[in-house]
């Protein structure tokens, strides 16, 4: 048996959610999740080729094994927030698949398709909402219960060119203007960067003009005049954080950050109190960061320092290394770093320089090191 096999012999298994919303916008789909009407462990339980991998029964979820390939498949289930804005707690397994597509965040993703029938329940009017591309919460406690769904409006509104119908929207600005700020932070985060590394200056705009980097700080914040969009898509390449590069602007206090995303906030806060004049200043400033921290000093300085490192400076390096020093006859010291220090100056004012000419200016000033060493000793 495949898992078509399967979906083709049980009346009671759906797409849902996501997949059936693309399906209908004729975009590929990102996940697919099938769930039963009904508890999903027990269901695989009784299904002979399924091998049963990993189970969570507090959830009714289940991962199975059919034909060597690994599948996910979901119990219906109902849930309620005991506290607002953290995660809800499952209150039944196995319920109607009407209460469990109700509890969804969207009109657009609760939606099923039967896997036999290929039958699309909708029960919330989500097919209308997707022909006139419409955005609307499912009741009116949505984003009290979960405010992340504020942030999953917004990155829909960016992937499909949706936007909140009004009650939806009214919803969302009486929240943002009573925000709880005892919140699942992580969940949150989640969100932000699922959106912002789509990278777009829609979303950005839409973020700030519309309060909603409010659930991240009690501070203002002004939008920078700055094609952000433009920017990240220049370095695409060389970037794992394209979502930092839009939040650090604003606060990224109550975000747990990781060790990596930690650096470039560090980073870029320093950078931005730097008096930098110079080409070799450049260099050194920005020579131990992360792009993202460097992106993030154009966007706030608009200075070009950042620019030309990336795209001249970043590439102009001395070819000499330790070894050429060796063969020199220099035993490893602290000239080592002075001299390369020296060779990096002379080479960004002539990056035309050849590494026997590197050589040539390395022997000058290590002669003048040793000098300048024993002119200060004799004068003690």
């Amino acid at each position: 048996m495949n898992i078509i096999d399967l979906y083709e012999k049980y009346d009671n298994l759906y797409y849902i959610g996501g997949v059936v919303r693309d399906i209908l916008i004729k975009m590929p789909s990102q996940d697919v999740d099938i769930t039963v009407e009904g508890n999903a462990i027990e269901f695989c339980k009784n299904i002979d080729e399924c091998e049963m991998v990993q189970s969570n029964p507090d959830f009714g979820t289940v991962r199975v094994k059919i034909n060597n390939q690994i599948y996910d498949i979901s119990s219906t289930r109902k849930e309620i927030y005991p506290k607002k804005g953290h995660l809800p707690r499952v209150v039944e397994i196995g319920c109607p698949l009407k209460d469990d597509v109700i509890r969804r965040d969207f009109t657009i993703n609760a939606l099923a398709k039967n896997t036999k029938t290929g039958e699309i329940i909708d029960y919330v009017g989500g097919r209308e909402d997707i022909s006139n591309k419409i955005l609307r919460v499912l009741h009116d406690n949505s984003f009290i219960d979960d405010p992340t769904r504020i942030i999953r409006g917004l990155k829909f509104a960016v992937r499909f060119g949706f936007s909140l119908d009004e009650h939806t929207k009214s919803l969302q600005n009486a929240y943002l203007s009573n925000i709880n700020y005892d919140m699942c932070y992580k969940r949150l985060k989640d969100e932000l960067i699922s959106t912002f590394n789509l990278n777009s200056n829609r979303a950005f705009e839409t973020f700030v003009n519309d309060k909603m980097y409010k659930l991240i700080t009690k501070k203002d914040f002004e939008l920078p005049d700055y094609d952000i969009q433009g920017l990240v898509r220049k370095y695409y390449k060389n970037l794992s954080n394209v979502w930092l590069i839009y939040i650090a602007l604003i606060d990224t206090e109550k975000l747990e950050l990781n060790k990596t995303e930690t650096k470039i906030v560090d980073d870029y806060k320093k950078l931005v109190e730097l008096d930098i004049k110079n080409d070799y200043e450049i260099v050194r400033a920005f020579e131990k960061c992360e792009v993202e921290s460097i992106l993030l000093y154009e966007i706030t300085k608009k200075d070009g320092k950042a620019i030309k490192y990336l795209d001249e400076l970043n590439e102009i390096k001395p070819e000499i290394d330790g070894n050429d020093l060796k063969k020199m006859g220099l035993p490893p010291s602290e000239k080592y770093a002075k001299i390369f220090d020296y060779i990096l100056q002379e080479k960004l004012k002539n990056p035309e320089l050849t590494k026997p000419e590197e050589l040539e200016l390395a022997e000058q000033y290590e002669k003048k090191l040793s000098k300048n060493n024993n002119d200060s000793k004799g004068d003690s």
